[in-house]
């Protein structure tokens, strides 16, 4: 998948990763698209070999902004997408579930969003792998 078709299905699965009732909530976020993580923060979040991320947000969760965040200049938060350990993963939920690539890899983009968004709203790693559990995402 080229980069371009990578950023586009980034686009079009947001509205459907995200519930539209926090869609408004969401401010000074930008999603950006990578192949893979690099060096730096692979070093950053402590991964072994073998190991990688699908996505990472970095930045002051919503939560945690106070009333004047905002003001001035201030830089957005990223929500970076990983697309060549998406693929991988994508390829893993083809063959697990009988899909098509394409419905895999949307399916696997769309969950990495929602991963992400609920750190941008305050979760930490455990309580949005809870609530990943109790989601219905076959």
């Amino acid at each position: 998948m080229s980069r371009e078709e990578f950023e586009k299905l980034i686009g079009e699965e947001f509205p459907s990763a995200v519930p539209e009732k926090f869609h408004h909530l969401i401010k000074n976020v930008v999603f950006l698209a990578e192949d893979k993580p690099d060096e730096a923060t692979r070093k950053e979040e402590g991964l072994g070999e073998g190991e990688t991320l699908l996505g990472l947000y970095r930045g002051i969760p919503h939560t945690a902004r106070g009333n004047h965040y905002g003001e001035g200049m201030t830089l957005p938060d990223t929500i970076t997408l990983y697309r060549l350990p998406l693929e991988e993963e994508a390829a893993m939920l083809a063959a697990k579930y009988s899909l098509s690539g394409e419905v895999a890899m949307r399916r696997a983009i769309r969950e990495t969003i929602w991963h992400e968004v609920a750190h941008y709203m305050g979760y930490d790693e455990y309580q949005v792998r809870g609530r990943e559990d109790e989601r219905d995402i076959v």
